[in-house]
């Protein structure tokens, strides 16, 4: 039976609620992921023509993997390999095994394809079911699902994980804002699951319809699919009067649900190490770095069978971390930066969400904002246009731009240009969110 206890937003979970491997010790859950990992190197060498080929060049064989350190003698795959095998040769299993495939939006090119069997739609299911417990709900919960449904694998896969934990699932998928405001009012779901950046959107939304969004029955807000910073957590959390949790996770690799940040910790997301390997390389080098360094994010599947993942090269940065609140799991740092949202802007590496940290911490600025990156003369610049907030007065807007030009320069070292606008002038986010405007001027042949 459940209790009020058990209910209790930060309170962590009975040990007897866990998965087995949730409670594993570290050196039982290496043994576990070493059988787990030989399996994946033979069944994508025996299966997927490019990771054969890969592995020859390479000069290494599955045999070659006899401790965890050994994969680091593997090659990388990255999203290129994935789009020059489009759609279907990456898959390792006959395609009438294959009972879903999804995809990337393919905005920069082919979008990626992955594929999954039945037992890897359950795998998936059970490591979302796990991710949303460890973020406080419950059996029984409302869960207000506003991810995207289709191709894209956020809404699928948070509705299946929710409702094998045992979760009503209400899934209202993104987009149509204030059937969201009237659907969280009149359904009461204790949590939510959306992009951090579309959750501004909502609680916005609430204001304008004269509600107050911290008396609304959600507690717990499930949030992933972009880069967000503990200012974002912050403003969440006080706008909405919620727990505000980090998921993490990637289509190639399986989908939301690869890590996740427990309730009762908040200190980063732990990894569901016994069917995802973590490690972090030096983005230029390759090198792996030992835990504690930041790095670029890579990951192998361990039980996939429709389409295994080896190295995997996410672009995200971050760096891995002892467990806590699952003491045998490593945690990943929370992701505030990607090696392909980087921008060098006369030499100095920034990214949005440093921006985003500055922007959050200013008075009279409310978190909507965008980079424009534009060329005058010779030179990239940058503008960043962010929205007042309401109650915000004009002859505040112009101090509050310089304050923000001063702070990028003194932290980032880097100077940009600050427009505050009129509230609700900018483009809102109902999925993943695009910080970034490019309108350079492009050269050469």
């Amino acid at each position: 039976m459940t209790t009020t206890a058990d209910r209790r937003v930060g309170a962590a979970p009975e040990p007897d609620t866990l998965d087995p491997e949730e409670r594993m010790g570290v050196d039982e859950l290496r043994v576990l992921q070493l059988e787990r990992l030989r399996w994946t190197l033979r069944h994508a060498y025996e299966n997927v023509p490019h990771h054969r080929r890969a592995f020859d060049a390479a000069g290494v064989h599955p045999d070659d993997c006899r401790e965890l350190a050994d994969l680091a003698r593997f090659p990388t795959t990255g999203k290129a390999d994935l789009r020059d095998n489009y759609p279907f040769g990456m898959f390792a299993v006959p395609q009438e095994q294959v009972r879903r495939v999804h995809a990337s939006s393919g905005t920069t090119g082919k979008p990626t394809v992955v594929g999954y069997t039945e037992k890897d739609i359950d795998t998936w299911a059970t490591v979302m079911a796990r991710s949303i417990r460890a973020a406080g709900g419950r059996t029984g919960d409302r869960l207000h699902n506003a991810y995207g449904y289709g191709l894209f694998t956020g809404g699928l896969g948070a509705h299946y994980g929710a409702e094998k934990l045992g979760c009503t699932v209400i899934p209202v998928s993104g987009g149509m804002t204030p059937r969201q405001v009237q659907l969280i009012a009149d359904f009461r779901p204790r949590i939510i699951m959306v992009t951090p950046s579309y959750m501004l959107t909502v609680i916005d939304e609430f204001e304008k319809q004269g509600l107050d969004p911290r008396a609304s029955s959600l507690e717990i807000g499930i949030f992933g699919a972009e880069p967000w910073t503990e200012q974002m957590r912050r403003e969440v959390e006080d706008r909405l009067d919620i727990e505000a949790v980090d998921i993490y996770g990637l289509s190639e690799v399986m989908g939301p649900g690869v890590s996740q940040e427990c309730v009762e910790t908040k200190d980063g997301l732990h990894v569901w190490e016994d069917h995802f390997y973590p490690e972090v390389i030096d983005p230029l080098t390759g090198e792996v770095l030992p835990d504690g360094e930041l790095g670029e994010l890579v990951f192998t599947s361990l039980t996939k069978e429709a389409m295994p993942v080896v190295r995997y090269r996410t672009r995200d940065l971050t760096r891995l971390l002892p467990g806590t609140a699952r003491p045998g799991m490593r945690r990943m740092e929370k992701v505030t930066g990607r090696t392909d949202d980087m921008i060098i802007l006369r030499g100095v590496n920034l990214f949005p969400t440093q921006v985003e940290e500055v922007v959050l911490r200013t008075p009279g600025l409310s978190p909507h904002f965008r980079l424009v990156l534009t060329t005058r003369g010779r030179l990239d610049h940058l503008a960043v246009e962010v929205e007042a907030r309401p109650d915000c007065p004009s002859e505040r807007r112009d101090p509050a731009a310089r304050e923000v030009e001063r702070a990028v320069k003194d932290t980032v070292g880097t100077s940009v240009e600050v427009v505050v606008v009129a509230p609700e002038s900018l483009p809102r986010s109902v999925g993943k969110l695009q910080r970034i405007s490019d309108r350079r001027e492009r050269t050469g042949a």
